[in-house]
């Protein structure tokens, strides 16, 4: 299904390895590559020098903004809303997140504004790395796991994770509600058992993906 863009959406399971660009700020930049090591998705720092810390941009490997995410004030689940391409002032928002409950901290639901059968849930503890995003069918769709050195078997700092999509699913969606989530978790609400982040080439694991998720 296309949220974002039709050549992002995987014709079957495709793996992308998610790694941090700066570790200065809670929330820095992302890089995202495929297992050819190729660059699909790219996120300048965010810090606190940088633009509004509330409003994100989800860009291609040219730099081509695809999607922008907005945390919505004030609101008492924390939701955010996501605009294709560079918002702009009136824009309507394609989807939004929101916590589940207001008491709960881990459980999130996404909306996509127009067509609410195509509701999904994201359970699980991002800060962690350990979630994964449902549809309306209860099927999953996306995962977010630990990644693990195939070379070494060392299991990596939370600061480089897998985002492993499932068939029919969009990439550049997924990725959005990636940065969501980072914003709402973030790293200090994890286990204290996190280890070192250990040097990793992005190519380093069985190469399954789409050749439609770069062009």
């Amino acid at each position: 299904m296309v949220i974002v863009e039709e050549r992002f959406v995987v014709e079957k399971e495709t793996h992308l390895t998610v790694m941090k660009t700066s570790l200065f700020f809670s929330g820095d930049g992302f890089a995202v590559y495929d297992c050819k090591g190729q660059l699909v998705f790219r996120v300048d720092s965010y810090g606190p020098d940088s633009r509004d810390s509330g409003e994100l941009v989800l860009m291609d490997h040219n730099g081509r903004c695809l999607l922008t995410v907005r945390r919505k004030r004030p609101s008492l689940h924390q939701r955010w809303e996501g605009f294709l391409g560079e918002r702009r002032e009136g824009e309507k928002p394609i989807f939004s997140v929101r916590r589940s409950s207001i008491i709960g901290r881990s459980n999130m639901t996404v909306e996509l504004i127009g067509d609410r059968s195509n509701e999904y849930n994201i359970e699980g503890h991002f800060g962690n790395r350990n979630c994964a995003i449902y549809n309306s069918g209860k099927e999953i769709m996306a995962e977010i796991r630990r990644k693990v050195d195939a070379t070494t078997n060392v299991m990596l700092g939370k600061d480089v994770f897998s985002l492993t999509l499932k068939p029919g699913f969009d990439g550049a969606f997924a990725m959005g509600l990636v940065l969501v989530l980072d914003q709402i978790n973030g790293d200090d609400e994890g286990d204290d058992n996190d280890d070192d982040v250990v040097d990793i080439d992005p190519t380093a694991e069985d190469c399954n993906i789409s050749s439609r998720v770069v062009e």
